[in-house]
This record gives C-alpha cells, sequence and structure tokens, in this order.
C-alpha cells in the first residue's frame, strides 16, 4: 500500500544474499597407484551483497551512490526498482513496496543503466520512443509535450528520426535517457549514465540531468565512477563498502571530517622560487607549483604567499574527491 508521506527512498536495516554453487574436484583416494580419476562434488556459499544498510532520500534530491565494483550498489539499486527482494530488512520507493510490482509504482520510477540498451537496433529512434508511451500508456497529448521537452533538453532533433545502429555512443545514450523519461518517472535511477562517453558528453548529460530534476522535482540516485559527474549534479553523497553504508553526507562534510589539509595552486611570475617553507610541495608543472596546507593555517598560509611573491594567479580547494573517498574505503568507515 502506498503512502503519500513517505520519502522518495526509505531503506531500513536491508540485507541481501545470494548462495553461490561451485564444483569441485578431489582425488578418488581408492585410485590405484599411478592412476588418477576425480570425482566431482557440490559446494555451496552465503555471500551477503548488501549487510544492513538504512537509507532515506527525500522527495526531489539528487544523492550519489558510491562505491567500489562489487560494493552492492547496483543490488540495492535492483531492490528499489523491484528486479530484487530483499533478504531481510524493508524497502519502500515513492510510498510502494517495490517487490510487489505494482503498476502505479513502475509507471513512476526509471531504472537507466549505461550498458543497457532499450532502443529497438534497426527502427527509427522514434519509433522506439513510441513504443516505450505505448508500454507507459502515456496518452498522446501529454506524450507529443513530454517528447518536444526532451527532444529540445537533450539535442535530439538532428537523428531522433535514424535508426539507433547508425548512432555514436554518445547520440544513442542521449536517447537512451530520452527513452527511459518517456512517462515523466518522479524517481529515476542513474546506473554509470556517462560509461564511456567523451568529456564533452558527459558534460551535455549533466546538463540534462541538473535541468530535469529542476524542472520536474525528480529524485535521482546516482551512481558513477566519474567523480566529476558527482561534484557538479550531487550535495549529498552515500558510500556503500562490502555491503555496508560507512558514510551518508553532504559532499562538502566529507572534505571538512576527513581532510586536515587544503590544496593551494600557486602561479609565480618567477620560477626560481623556493616554496617548500609556506608547505608540502605536491607538484610542479605549467598550471603552477601545488602546496599542501594545514587546513587551519591555510588562510594566513595564503596571505604569506600573496604578500612575499609576485604570484600571477591562486586558488585553494580540497583535495580531490577521490582521494577523500578513498580515504574513507581505507578506514573503513567515517561516521
Amino acid at each position: 500500500m502506498r503512502c503519500e508521506s513517505d520519502p522518495s527512498v526509505a531503506v531500513n536495516d536491508v540485507r541481501r544474499t545470494f548462495t553461490v554453487r561451485s564444483r569441485r574436484m578431489l582425488d578418488d583416494p581408492g585410485a590405484p597407484e599411478g592412476r588418477r580419476r576425480g570425482r566431482f562434488w557440490r559446494q555451496t556459499q552465503t555471500v551477503t551483497a548488501v549487510d544492513g544498510i538504512s537509507l532515506s532520500i527525500d522527495r526531489g534530491e539528487i544523492v550519489g551512490f558510491l562505491g567500489p565494483n562489487g560494493a552492492g550498489k547496483t543490488t540495492t539499486l535492483k531492490m528499489l526498482a523491484g528486479l530484487l527482494h530483499p533478504t531481510d530488512g524493508t524497502v519502500r520507493a515513492n510510498g510502494y513496496v517495490p517487490s510487489d510490482r505494482d503498476r502505479d509504482f513502475l509507471r513512476s520510477i526509471s531504472l537507466v543503466m549505461g550498458q543497457r540498451q532499450q532502443l529497438i537496433w534497426d527502427i527509427p529512434v522514434i519509433d522506439s520512443f513510441e513504443l516505450n508511451r505505448a508500454v507507459y500508456r502515456v496518452p498522446q497529448p501529454r506524450y507529443r509535450q513530454v517528447i518536444e521537452e526532451l527532444i529540445a533538453l537533450l539535442d535530439l532533433s538532428g537523428f531522433v528520426n535514424r535508426p539507433a545502429r547508425t548512432l555514436s555512443l554518445g547520440q544513442r545514450m542521449r536517447c537512451e535517457l530520452a527513452a527511459a523519461l518517456i512517462h515523466t518517472p518522479s524517481l529515476i535511477f542513474l546506473d554509470e549514465p556517462t560509461l564511456g562517453l567523451d568529456f564533452e558528453m558527459q558534460k551535455r548529460i549533466r546538463a540534462f540531468i541538473r535541468e530535469y530534476n529542476a524542472r520536474h522535482s525528480a529524485t535521482i540516485v546516482l551512481t558513477s565512477h566519474y567523480m566529476t559527474d558527482v561534484e557538479h549534479l550531487c550535495k549529498r553523497i552515500a558510500l556503500i563498502h562490502h555491503g555496508k553504508l560507512i558514510f551518508d553526507g553532504l559532499l562538502d562534510d566529507l572534505a571538512t571530517r576527513l581532510s586536515p589539509h587544503k590544496q593551494v595552486l600557486v602561479k609565480l611570475r618567477s620560477s626560481d622560487v623556493d616554496m617548500d617553507r609556506y608547505g608540502e610541495v605536491l607538484s610542479r608543472d605549467e598550471r603552477g607549483i601545488l602546496l599542501s596546507v594545514p587546513a587551519k593555517i591555510a588562510a594566513q598560509t595564503v596571505a604569506d604567499v600573496l604578500q612575499s611573491e609576485d604570484v600571477s594567479d591562486l586558488e585553494v580547494t580540497d583535495p580531490p574527491l577521490e582521494d577523500l573517498i578513498q580515504l574513507v574505503f581505507d578506514e573503513g568507515g567515517a561516521q
């Protein structure tokens, strides 16, 4: 039964285990000397993919759901989409129990996976859109309104009438996104949406996701190995490792809580300057000199550099997001 007051995603102490079967061959101790005969026996093992995670996501949020390969990200998304049942715990999405596969629930969500193809290979893309319209029973007037918006936002007009097999990877991914949004879902799971795309196409996809979220107040759960996606789209991240949720909070808090240092990039008009007295020199290249400085004295260090050196440019940043997330994984949790 649907509960209107529920958040978009409510996961409570959820576990998901799988039984893995394998065959092993043992030497037969009764075999005559000099001969080797084998016999197989079946071995079963219980593998825990998701281990007691709890997570709540409000309507309209964009949350980065991150972790290394095998951490449990995709398993969690599949439980939220109703493709898998949790072994223990409760899952609700858009006020529904996903595993019930309620029709109204299925019309309210979309799961977009970077390697999944829903366009029909040999027909024009627009015909695949029409097929999705029929599957989701979108009324024609509403469909025309939505498709015009998606074509404009994703700039599809130049190739929407071509067969999917003739499109580049970037063109096809934009069409896949459009196809997944024909029914205007309010909860979207994006699993590696920019996988394999070049830099410019990644920027276009990110811009579209931001715009779609702003226009429709859609809740978006994003997984990606491209940290630029996360930095540009997500204010909040949840980190999963070995099936456990080890950090859930604002992206800005990650640097504040984990890193005692700032990075200061200084570009000087003179290259023959000793910068070691200001902090640890991490690198020297055409961009300038990159220093690591304790956060508590970063402001004073910047003031000293500006006063004492011939500076043409200066930038203060937190350490790269990849480094901070790796620190969480190395420590086994930040909470």
